[in-house]
């Protein structure tokens, strides 16, 4: 299984990115899927969630009303739409496939692969 992110970039602070997560080599639909990311120095944190209808996502605090998580099950595709964004946004971004329908804020639990990544760079 592969999980192969892309999207990022350098971006201004109150710009918009829009990150893309393709997996492949097994079937993605009844996996809820999720974002994380890392800035240096720090820990990986939870970002946003969906379960694997789409009916179902979560956010954390401090990206509710700027980040939507959506995903594209015949395309095997889950995707993150960053608005607005801020200089702390800065970070590696990394979608990971859940062991099962629902989705976990905690990344050492319950998740059965990550992508490699993509970095975000917000600038001042």
């Amino acid at each position: 299984v592969q999980l192969q992110a892309s999207g990022g970039g350098l971006v201004q602070a109150g710009g918009s990115l829009r990150l893309s997560c393709v997996v492949s080599g097994r079937s993605f639909s009844g996996y809820a899927m999720a974002w994380f990311r890392q800035a240096p120095g720090k820990e990986r944190e939870f970002v946003a969630g969906i379960s694997w209808t789409g009916s179902s996502t979560s956010y954390a605090d401090s990206v509710k009303g700027r980040f939507t998580v959506s995903r594209d099950n015949a395309k095997n595709t889950v995707y993150l739409q960053m608005n607005n964004l801020k200089p702390e946004d800065t970070a590696a971004y990394y979608c990971a496939m859940s062991r099962g329908s629902i989705y976990y804020t905690n990344p050492y639990y319950g998740y059965l692969h990550w992508g490699r990544g993509t970095l975000v760079t917000v600038s001042s």
